[in-house]
């Protein structure tokens, strides 16, 4: 009887793509104005750096995610990201119901918010390039002004496509849960509540953000990386 060859072993996690250089400065000032935030590194290891394609694959990506859990999200994008011409404005308006909730997983109310962006690019609502030269409220502001994006989508974008540092989604449940957990809190606060204990982490409340995900990630076992 012939003998079984051994199972494939998963491919590793995607490494994590090194910090840019204003993140060293910016991590300092953070732990120092808030030593709270500095045990999170000593107990979860070094910060992973996540990054998204900025324009319209980044928006595409943080649509995905709205909702529903970091794994979900990247399952759904990578299948959308497979389909042909769905990272392109006309391309993705080519897609039916069939291709973007059949095959790639979207719900409805998804697909139409991401034909909507898809929209709102081609028809000059929405400028990236304009984009780059705006504050950060008027950045979330502007891709928020398009039909179901809204703030967090917004502020997720700026975050991991555009790297900005001072960009905080004070709607993100992960994050209430996180600040809750670090800071012994009785309940998660909610959005403004979380926005205003961020005040004090100004000019670098990114980073902020960043360091209370990686301590959500670590003490529920999640991925240090997301996949896309």
């Amino acid at each position: 009887m012939p003998t079984p060859s051994p199972a494939t072993p998963p491919p590793p996690p995607p490494a994590s793509p090194p910090l840019p250089a204003w993140t060293v400065s910016g991590l300092a000032a953070l732990v120092a104005s808030d030593p709270r935030l500095a045990a999170i590194q000593v107990a979860a290891g070094p910060l992973p750096w996540r990054v998204r394609q900025p324009g319209f694959p980044g928006l595409l990506r943080a649509i995905c995610g709205q909702q529903i859990s970091n794994q979900a999200a990247a399952a759904i994008w990578r299948r959308l990201s497979a389909l042909p011409g769905a990272l392109e404005p006309a391309g993705l308006l080519a897609l039916d119901d069939a291709a973007l909730c059949g095959i790639a997983g979207l719900s409805r109310p998804k697909a139409a918010h991401a034909r909507s962006l898809a929209r709102a690019c081609l028809d000059g609502r929405l400028d990236f390039a304009a984009l780059r030269g705006m504050e950060d409220e008027a950045a979330v502001a502007h891709i928020a002004a398009v039909p179901g994006l809204g703030p967090w989508t917004a502020a997720i974008h700026l975050l991991f496509a555009e790297q900005r540092p001072d960009v905080f989604p004070a709607g993100d449940l992960a994050l209430a849960a996180s600040t809750a957990h670090l800071f012994g809190l009785p309940a998660r606060p909610r959005p403004r509540e979380l926005a205003e204990m961020a005040l004090p982490w100004r000019p670098w409340r990114s980073l902020a953000a960043r360091l209370l995900w990686h301590h959500w990630r670590s003490i529920t076992g999640r991925p240090a990386v997301e996949d896309g």
